[in-house]
């Protein structure tokens, strides 16, 4: 691994341990030429299926678009970065145990609401809203009453079909 400090070529492993739930290797490294010392982290590379769009296009899956848009939802909101990487894993995971080489956008926007919904309540309402195109109070009214509740909203159950 080079060194970001120096760029000499020749480091050494100082610490190893488990991060994301277990999905990487965070390492502690030193570099020998200039005795710095940096962080790396270390995961599987998988293929991930790809995204078919209500459109009906098919994209590569951009974790990066993923985290951004939970992020956007999570804007000024109390939420430990920890519990959203934990998120953002856990719909990681179920993409890539969807079983198939594609999964609908839908799917993904169902379960990034589902963290969401246990992340915070009011960064639900905001990804809901962009996610459902909500067009007045009444909507925003449906998912409210829905989370007081705890039950899904009639939206939820179409967005399922």
């Amino acid at each position: 691994m080079r060194c970001p400090f120096c760029h000499t070529h020749d480091t050494r492993v100082v610490d190893s341990r488990l991060a994301a739930e277990g999905d990487q290797v965070r390492r502690r490294r030193e570099c020998v030429g200039c005795n710095e010392r940096f962080t790396t982290y270390e995961s599987a590379e998988l293929v991930m299926p790809r995204v078919v769009k209500r459109d009906g296009t098919r994209v590569l899956f951009d974790d990066l678009r993923l985290r951004n848009g939970m992020l956007r939802a999570l804007e000024k909101r109390p939420v430990a970065t920890e519990a959203v990487d934990a998120a953002l894993s856990k719909i990681r995971q179920r993409i890539q145990a969807f079983g198939d080489g594609e999964v609908p956008a839908s799917q993904i926007g169902q379960w990034v609401m589902e963290e969401l919904r246990e992340l915070d309540q009011v960064a639900y309402v905001r990804f809901a809203s962009v996610y459902r195109s909500f067009e007045d109070v009444s909507a925003f009214r449906e998912v409210i009453e829905g989370l007081e509740h705890r039950e899904p909203t009639v939206s939820d159950e179409s967005d399922r079909s």
